[in-house]
Order: C-alpha cells, then sequence, then structure tokens
C-alpha cells in the first residue's frame, strides 16, 4: 500500500471526525423571555372539583329514576339563567355567570350518574354558548373580567359537558353537533352534513403533541390547535382550504386532505350576519377567502415559526384567516392572546415564537364577531384528547418549575446535515425533513418533546386505566392531571 492511500485512508475518517466535531457545536440559546405583564388564567379551584367528584360517586349508587325530578328541576334552573344572559344587559363580572357555571357543573354532576339526558344538556350548552357570546358583543375584549366569564362558562361549559360524554355510553355521544345556522349568502356546500359557507373558519385540534402544546401553552389554555380558512367557487362548488402548515408553509387543501390530517375535533365559525361590514357587503368573506386563496396558489408563503401576526411576509395558521380578513376589512381576535408563564415562553422561545402577545387558535372562539355553527368530535378522539392535554399541562408545570426544554446534543450533526438537505428541498418547492424556517436544533427539541410526552402518556393511559378499574368511573379531567403528575414523574 503506498503512502498517499495510508494518508487518504488516514485522513478520511480524521476528517469526518473534525467535521462531526464541528457540527456538534450547539447553536445560541435563544434569550430568555421576560415575565408577561398579565397573569396566566388559574381555576384553583380544586376542593370545589374533589366534592363533585364526591357528589358523583354518591349519585352513581341512585336508582337514575329517582333523579329523574332534581334533574328537570336543574335543568329548568339553568335555562332560567341562560333567559337573563339573553335578554338582559349584564357586565362580564355580573355575579349571575358565576351562578350560571355553579348550576351547569352542578347538572353535570347528576348527568354524569345519569347521562340519559345528554343531548338536552348539548343543547342547553350551545344556547348558553350562543347567548353569552350575543352578550360579549358589549364588552371590551381586552378587559380581564370579559376574558375569564368567557373562558370560565365557554372553556368550562365544554369541559363539563364532555365529563358528561366520557361517563356515557360510546354510541350515545354524538359526533356532530350543529348550533347555528347563521345566514349568508355566500357560495356553499354541504359537507358531511353541514353547510358551510366561503369564509368559514375551521378550528381544529391535531394529533400531535406540538399540537397539544399550542392548543395549552396559552394565559388561558384551551382545545384548539390550528386555524384555516374555506374557499368556494362560486361556479363549480369546488371546495379549497386555506391553512399553513409547520412543515411546508401556507397550502391549499381539498377536503379530504384537511380530514387525512389527525383532527381530534373540529369547529366552523362563520361572521354574524349583522356585523356592520356584512351588512354593506355581505359577500365579504368570500372575497376574504379569494384573497387567500389567490395569495396561496401564487406566492410561496413560509410558515411563521416567530407568530409575529403583523409581518406577513411569513404567516402560521391563525394569521392565514386573520390576514385575509384584514384585506376584507374585519379585524380578528378581538381579544388577543397572552402567553405570560415564564416557562412556557421559555419553551416556545426554543421552538422560534417570538411574539407573545398573538393570535391562538383558541381564543378565536372567544371573538364576538363570529358564531359557531357546528362542532365535531367523537368518543375516542375525545378521550386521546384529554389524555394529551393533561400530559403538556404537567410538562408545562415542570416548565414553569425550570424544567429545559431539551435535546440529544449527539444528534445534532445529523439534524444539521439533514437541515442543509431540506434546504436544498425546499429549493425546489419540496419538502424536507426539517421544515422550512425551523433551525436543526428546535427539531432535535421537538423530538425530544414528543418522546417525552409519549412515554408520559403512555404511563397516564395506564395508570387511567387502573383508575377506571378500581372506581368504576373515568377519572374526571382533574384527577387525569393528577395521574399525569405522577406519569411525568416516573
Amino acid at each position: 500500500m503506498n503512502k498517499r492511500r495510508i494518508r487518504w485512508l488516514v485522513a478520511l475518517p480524521v476528517s469526518l471526525i473534525a467535521l462531526y466535531l464541528l457540527l456538534l457545536i450547539p447553536g445560541g440559546t435563544p434569550p430568555m423571555p421576560d415575565t408577561g405583564e398579565k397573569e396566566p388564567f388559574v381555576w384553583n379551584q380544586d376542593e370545589y372539583w374533589s366534592s363533585l367528584e364526591d357528589r358523583f360517586k354518591e349519585l352513581r349508587s341512585h336508582d337514575c329514576a329517582a333523579l329523574g325530578l332534581p334533574i328537570s328541576s336543574r335543568f329548568a334552573d339553568v335555562d332560567s339563567l341562560i333567559a337573563h344572559v339573553r335578554n338582559d344587559t349584564l357586565a362580564p363580572d355580573s355575579p349571575l355567570f358565576s351562578q350560571i357555571e355553579d348550576e351547569f357543573f352542578n347538572l353535570a354532576v347528576l348527568l354524569a350518574a345519569c347521562p340519559d339526558r345528554l343531548a338536552d344538556y348539548i343543547t342547553t350548552f350551545s344556547n348558553l354558548r350562543t347567548s353569552l357570546k350575543s352578550q360579549s358583543i358589549r364588552w371590551h375584549m381586552s378587559s380581564r373580567p370579559a376574558r375569564d366569564c368567557l373562558y370560565r362558562l365557554l372553556y368550562g361549559g365544554r369541559t363539563a359537558v364532555e365529563e358528561v360524554m366520557l361517563q356515557s355510553q360510546k354510541n350515545s355521544v354524538p359526533a356532530l353537533v350543529l348550533e347555528n345556522a347563521e345566514p349568508s349568502v355566500n357560495p356553499a356546500a354541504e359537507i358531511y352534513g353541514v353547510s358551510i359557507h366561503s369564509g368559514d373558519i375551521l378550528v381544529s385540534r391535531g394529533g400531535a403533541p406540538t399540537s397539544a402544546l399550542i392548543a395549552r401553552g396559552n394565559d388561558y389554555p384551551g382545545n384548539f390547535s390550528h386555524v384555516a380558512l374555506v374557499h368556494i367557487d362560486d361556479s363549480t362548488k369546488a371546495v379549497s382550504i386555506i391553512e399553513a402548515h409547520i412543515e411546508k408553509g401556507v397550502a391549499v387543501a381539498t377536503v379530504d386532505d384537511y380530514l387525512q390530517d389527525t383532527k381530534l375535533r373540529i369547529m366552523v365559525l362563520r361572521l354574524r350576519a349583522n356585523l356592520p361590514a356584512l351588512q354593506a357587503n355581505p359577500m365579504l368573506p368570500h372575497k376574504a377567502a379569494e384573497f387567500a386563496l389567490r395569495k396561496a396558489r401564487t406566492v410561496h408563503t413560509p410558515y411563521d415559526f416567530e407568530m409575529d401576526f403583523e409581518d406577513h411576509s411569513e404567516l402560521f395558521c391563525s394569521e392565514v384567516v386573520s390576514e385575509a380578513y384584514e384585506e376584507a376589512g374585519i379585524t380578528l381576535w378581538m381579544g388577543l392572546s397572552h402567553i405570560s408563564s415564564i416557562g412556557v415562553k421559555s419553551w416556545l422561545s426554543a421552538f422560534g415564537v417570538q411574539n407573545f402577545v398573538t393570535q391562538e387558535p383558541s381564543d378565536l372562539e372567544y371573538d364576538p364577531q363570529l358564531t359557531v355553527v357546528a362542532e365535531w368530535r367523537d368518543f375516542e378522539t375525545l378521550y386521546k384528547d384529554r389524555i394529551d392535554n393533561a400530559v403538556v399541562d404537567i410538562m408545562l408545570e415542570g416548565a414553569d418549575n425550570g424544567d429545559p426544554l431539551d435535546y440529544d446534543l449527539y444528534m445534532l450533526p445529523l439534524a444539521r446535515v439533514l437541515k442543509a438537505y431540506s434546504f436544498i428541498l425546499n429549493q425546489f418547492d419540496r419538502v424536507g425533513p426539517v421544515p422550512e424556517g425551523m433551525s436543526a436544533t428546535a427539531a432535535l427539541r421537538n423530538k425530544w418533546f414528543s418522546e417525552r410526552h409519549a412515554a408520559t402518556r403512555d404511563r397516564l393511559i395506564a395508570l387511567a386505566s387502573q383508575s377506571k378499574e378500581n372506581k368504576g368511573y373515568s377519572p374526571p379531567y382533574w384527577e387525569l392531571v393528577k395521574l399525569a403528575r405522577v406519569a411525568y414523574s416516573d
């Protein structure tokens, strides 16, 4: 073997090792975000939740026939209170809302024990949501009392409804709830039993761990992680869904493509027909959808990891919708989302987020300009949603206590090579293994987060199953959170 070949055989592994070590040098650590000027919402009602569960355990031993009258009486009380919300002018801090909350939660306890009137409870919640959103038109949506009131009754009310669902027989839980057939003259199509109009907004929850992080990483932890805008062609009735994906930026999907991505729940929102802007131009929603579709088909717009809703050169999912309606003269998210927890901000900044006053998918539900047309969920996806939420809530609790969003450093060189490969693919409008706009380090952090979430989720499922076997009922959400704390610490 000649000396030149020996030198080559020695130089090659040395060069590869040197390259590996060079690529192993960590990037800069994201700056620690300032603490927010606001405080995250907390229920702080553990004793109250425990008392509800104790009451539920007691009621399970009763004959449901004997509970018929108390249930009917409680329904009548709740309906009477909702009538005041519908007909009176109320401030968001009115004591009436606390009374409704207590009555609605206590009715949930009765129905969880005897769920025959689940359908009536769902209807009652729909009436409450419609009346409350109409009432909130007069409120300042940036005020704390308004945000707290809407959150407690809309998010809390949905949670109560879903607790009853999870204590019911699987085949008794309706997947689709039709709520308000808000009038619209915009092009329409029937999609899985719902009349959808151009300009309607789809708010959904994905199945990935990061979807749970998006839904829960907010001052008002919610149920939704994604927003999309519907366009319906006036002539062909073809349905296009415009949305922003982390992997490829803004894209246009068919209904089948949209549903192929895991959706744990979907809500259809529509602008109220009596808005002054719509009375002046009833076709405004279609105009907004046309703008979004045209831009998506003519311009490649990368995903906006910074979540800057004012700079439209890159777009995150909420921004696709808000930009389109902004062009049409409507400002959505009347109450902007705030991310104030230092732990949540630290973790999100590690993924590339730089704006912590933004537009979160979950908060769009509270915008009084929008009405709820329909809501879809089913028994199996509902349980997965609860499990994922509980795990993320506890992981974020750890973040607030100083847990880092870690990654495997030894994988960094490979991740950087894959990032370079992805960059080349992106130049040819193809999707690479590392999303456009995401750093190699952020991709590894996402991998670590997903793996930690999956391991905790599996332990939580086992603990929840054991609890159900011991107690005879599915653990309510507050118990799932306690079990998730155990699963996360193992």
